[in-house]
């Protein structure tokens, strides 16, 4: 490879927090260029996105499926979509790209559907191509180093797990007055989904649970509630869950927290040791012992791991802060080199590489679906979903 990657974009146009994120995340390292997209389902707005990003006015497309077409036939094709589009539309385009023989980067959740997920995922292997899903929480260094120590064992046997995504932004409509601050799509299940509040920040959790510890669901207890007046989705949820080999767990997310503000936690209590990692102060991991001081290990020095500092995941010294950006990047950075591989004909399965899959995918869609079921049914506790 002597050149950057070529990435288009379906999604993300003017005014769209999350497309911005991945654009800055893509470009942070200098590997990859945005070429073309399709910025909005409204032809004149893409148009002016376009513009916005400075590029060739005839890459910028007025469907997805017309830069699918378009992008195909030319020599020099995009190497990759990025999918920001609502939840709704992930399938769809996804299926879209990958079918034209193109790599896929997608915003979660997966799809809308378990079924539609395990049908994508088919998708993914008859193509061939790499699919990375952007849990962005995955990215940062110290959870990396985390996930590296209960893989080492120095945790010893898992025992206890409590993951929990807080954020206190929608409370105001609670009682009328928050002005109708998420009156947007996530409320809507025709776009969002089975799940707003599960769906949008507790699939964080979840991904953030299989991440490190590596344990999978077995059965789930879940509470979702509805505080917002006429709202059908949920904004607060609460489960008890049963994991793989004895663990138990808690996992909670809430959009009516009062005074959070994006306070995703996680806490691993093993035999030997148990660590916490909190997003809000992301460089640092703490580990604790009943019988020994407890250690805070910071992102970006010398006694950090290859786990977590190597492979440019780590950009700047120690005591100068990384945070969302570089997460996100880490991911962007990871596809990157898988896909610079295959073009170089190095070729290795997306396993091999660190960032969540369509398998990750699968899994959250599968989550989302079991606390609604859950929570919907007399009996509770019920099985997690064969995936």
């Amino acid at each position: 490879m002597n050149r950057k990657l070529r990435m288009g974009m379906v999604g993300g146009g003017r005014g769209a927090f999350i497309g911005n994120v991945h654009r800055m995340a893509a470009n942070l390292d200098g590997k990859i260029e945005l070429v073309a997209g399709c910025f909005s389902s409204d032809p004149e707005k893409s148009r002016l996105s376009g513009q916005d990003f400075f590029l060739d006015p005839s890459r910028v497309y007025a469907s997805y499926q017309e830069m699918a077409q378009k992008e195909a036939e030319r020599e020099d094709r995009i190497d990759f979509v990025s999918i920001v589009v609502q939840n709704h539309l992930h399938y769809a385009v996804a299926k879209t790209f990958l079918e034209a023989g193109f790599h896929v980067v997608c915003d979660k959740p997966l799809t809308h559907r378990l079924e539609d997920a395990l049908a994508l995922r088919e998708v993914v292997r008859k193509s061939g191509q790499v699919f990375a899903l952007t849990h962005n929480y995955t990215g940062y260094p110290m959870v990396k180093e985390a996930r590296r120590m209960v893989r080492d064992g120095e945790l010893g046997r898992i025992l206890k797990i409590v993951a929990e995504y807080p954020q206190g932004y929608a409370v105001g409509d609670v009682e009328g007055d928050g002005q109708g601050k998420i009156a947007n799509w996530r409320a809507d299940p025709k776009i969002a989904g089975m799940s707003n509040c599960m769906g949008d920040i507790g699939t964080h959790a979840h991904n953030l649970i299989r991440y490190i510890t590596g344990l999978e669901i077995e059965e789930i207890c879940s509470d979702l509630t509805a505080f917002i007046p006429g709202r059908e989705l949920d904004d607060d949820g609460n489960n008890l869950v049963h994991f793989t080999g004895g663990a138990k767990g808690i996992l909670y997310a809430s959009q009516i927290s009062n005074g959070d503000e994006n306070a995703l936690s996680i806490r691993v209590y093993g035999t030997k040791a148990s660590l916490e990692w909190h997003q809000e102060d992301p460089n640092e991991l703490i580990v604790k012992y009943a019988n020994a001081p407890r250690r805070i290990y910071r992102r970006g020095n010398s006694y950090i791991s290859e786990a977590a500092a190597g492979h440019g995941y780590t950009r700047t010294p120690f005591a100068h802060p990384e945070g969302f950006i570089e997460a996100f990047a880490n991911i962007y950075l990871a596809v990157a080199q898988a896909i610079t591989d295959r073009i170089d004909g190095r070729d290795a399965p997306s396993e091999g590489y660190d960032f969540p899959t369509v398998h990750d995918g699968v899994a959250g869609v599968a989550f989302i679906q079991a606390t609604v079921e859950s929570s919907a049914s007399s009996k509770k506790w019920i099985p997690f979903p064969q995936i």
